[in-house]
């Protein structure tokens, strides 16, 4: 196949230049033989590759980051196609079924007079209406990032009533779950200190989703901070002929410290979160 022989455009040029690349016998020959198991890594990459374009508002590169995630769509439903489970036309055909069943304010008799709150109440609603007898927990995926994961199985126990009223009682508990962690450094195995670690991530997510912050993006954040600062630590020690290798920790928190300055009186607009 060539170029010329591709449909001109549209979603009908990318499925059939998906087809071409699984071809068994003209196809590429890594293309040929990627499984589910072996893209879906690289569909999650791509997914992260959109929200980082996204955070740091990238239009320019948005554009081709939905592209890539786009692709990987298309490559799980050729491959889908190949085995027989279902078609690309079926994808589309399930999601359209979803959004329309999932949006009767827009598509159907229900009134649209009413809150953003509301309508995302009545989202789950119909999610739990389509798991039918499932556990609350149920189909919450375990490839979400850890901190994600977290809040939306906190957010499904909160919808039956498993919750904290208020912060003050996810307050205690991170304040007992940090003891915890310094009771058992000395004491515990490995294993039960990973445990009593993740504890307290977990009550951390908590609080973030009680106090409607997104732990990943305040996370992303936070290392983006860390990154800038350090580097600017390393430019000052560059300055006078040294690496960090050289110097040691009162030097370097000195300078982290007048890089956190410098961060803070960088952007008035934008101040640095500490």
């Amino acid at each position: 196949m060539t170029s010329d022989s591709l449909p001109p455009s549209g979603i009908d040029r990318l499925l059939a230049i998906m087809a071409a690349l699984r071809d068994r016998e003209t196809g590429c020959p890594w293309d040929i033989e990627q499984t589910f198991a072996t893209i879906a890594p690289y569909t999650l990459e791509e997914a992260h590759e959109v929200a980082d374009a996204i955070e740091r508002q990238a239009w320019g590169e948005l554009k081709g980051e939905l592209g890539d995630l786009l692709f990987q769509t298309v490559y799980h439903a050729q491959m889908a196609a190949e085995a027989g489970h279902f078609t690309f036309a079926d994808v589309v055909a399930t999601i359209s079924d979803k959004m329309i069943s999932r949006h009767p304010h827009v598509f159907g008799s229900e009134s649209r007079d009413k809150s953003a709150e509301q309508q995302t109440r009545d989202w789950d609603a119909a999610k739990a209406a389509e798991r039918g007898a499932a556990r609350t927990l149920d189909g919450v995926a375990m490839a979400l990032p850890a901190l994600t994961r977290a809040v939306k199985l906190q957010n499904r126990a909160a919808r039956v009533g498993f919750d904290w009223p208020s912060t003050d009682g996810v307050l205690d508990k991170l304040v007992e779950e940090s003891r915890e962690v310094v009771q058992a450094r000395d004491t515990l195995t490995h294993e039960e200190l990973t445990e009593e670690i993740g504890d307290l991530l977990f009550v951390m997510a908590n609080l973030a989703r009680h106090l409607k912050v997104d732990p990943e993006a305040a996370l992303r954040a936070a290392a983006g901070k860390f990154t800038r600062r350090f580097a600017r630590i390393e430019d000052w020690l560059a300055e006078a002929g040294k690496r960090p290798s050289d110097s040691d920790l009162a030097e370097m928190d000195a300078l982290w410290n007048r890089a956190k300055a410098e961060d803070k009186t960088a952007s008035p607009l934008r101040p640095s979160p500490d």
